[in-house]
């Protein structure tokens, strides 16, 4: 039986879908005066936020559980903020990727792309789109910052979470670097461990401290959470967050279209340097390594290519070895949250189905 889900008893998803949509509504009329033309940077943004998992937006608001924090609104807006700050980096994410799919629909710079090419309008339309996302981008990092600072939480406890706000927003942008450095230099010239480690780099600073630690700690800081407590949670999230990221390579590869939203290896198409790819480098046999190293950053890389790569990660261990490493953070994750000295019952509770679901989760 799946677990409960943390957002389900206390009706999270349709709260923080409230508080976007009350956001958007409000912003829509500062960019009226700027006429219709406007119109369609706050449609992709709008399209974007009325999808997702909701999981950031959940480890703030149960990072605020957990350590004593009320049951309201304010805490509600707050998670809504997360969620704001996410789609300003898949806005950013997808433009460096050049993806055209984001959740089954086409990204928002293809959308972009399409809007100029229908209009007939001068210049390039690729470029327009690519102009255009990042602009939308921009505005989602400006309003991240807005809605957390009028959520309505007092301000005594946004003056402790501020500066782990501020740490998730720059250390995010760090962490692209990281992940566009990678792909730059290459891995010929690396070890087994030496790439793993600089997966597990990446992994930490571009997806695990914003999609799990930073929110959290948003959260538990705002409530006011003890040092230990604090210490606890860090360990929780940074396991947690990797192990969700590996995850996520693995769908990345192995996903089913229908339920990513995204064409099956894209990974692969998009070059991306995985603790997957790690593994099969050096556990595949010589044909099944090279056809991994040949595959990687191939944009028109086929269904069948996929399948086949697919069979190298699978036959060599690459794919049971990035799982035992989704299993070990998992149970990490759960003697950390075992070891928190003071937390609600109902944050324990919730913190630790959240763990299954970051890790079992199809999409």
């Amino acid at each position: 039986m799946p677990p409960t889900h943390p957002l389900d008893g206390v009706d999270l998803r349709a709260r923080v879908q409230r508080a976007l949509d009350e956001h958007l509504a409000r912003q829509r009329e500062v960019l009226a005066e700027l006429g219709d033309e406007v119109a369609p940077l706050v449609d992709v943004i709008a399209e974007l936020l009325a999808g997702g998992k909701r999981l950031r937006a959940t480890f703030l608001y149960w990072g605020w559980r957990a350590c004593g924090g009320p049951d309201d609104d304010a805490a509600v807006r707050a998670g809504s903020a997360m969620e704001i700050f996410q789609a300003s980096a898949l806005l950013h994410d997808d433009v460096m990727d050049n993806s055209d799919l984001r959740r089954g629909r086409p990204t928002a710079h293809r959308t972009f792309a399409a809007l100029h090419a229908d209009r007939g309008w001068n210049g390039d339309p690729e470029r327009f789109g690519h102009a255009a996302a990042i602009l939308a981008g921009d505005l989602c990092l400006n309003w991240t910052d807005e809605v957390l600072t009028t959520s309505g939480l007092p301000p005594e406890a946004l003056a402790r979470a501020r500066p782990e706000f501020d740490r998730m927003r720059t250390q995010l942008m760090g962490g692209q670097y990281l992940d566009i450095l990678e792909g730059a230099r290459g891995w010929a010239d690396l070890g087994y461990a030496e790439r793993l480690d600089r997966c597990r780099t990446v992994i930490r600073y571009k997806s695990a401290q914003y999609s799990v630690s930073h929110p959290l700690l948003i959260g538990a800081r705002a409530a006011g959470a003890d040092p230990g407590t604090l210490a606890a949670l860090t360990t929780y999230g940074l396991h947690l967050g990797e192990a969700f990221q590996l995850r996520d390579d693995v769908l990345g590869v192995f996903g089913d279209p229908e339920q990513t939203g995204k064409p099956a290896g894209d990974d692969l198409r998009e070059g991306k340097h995985t603790a997957l790819v790690a593994h099969a480098l050096e556990l595949a046999d010589e044909e099944g390594a090279e056809l991994i190293s040949a595959a990687l950053g191939d944009p028109d890389l086929d269904d069948e290519t996929v399948r086949a790569c697919r069979e190298v990660l699978v036959r060599s261990g690459a794919l049971g070895a990035t799982e035992a490493m989704i299993e070990a953070g998992a149970a990490s994750a759960r003697r950390a949250l075992a070891a928190a000295p003071t937390l609600t019952d109902a944050g324990r509770e919730a913190l630790d189905a959240l763990v299954a679901i970051c890790t079992d989760r199809q999409t």
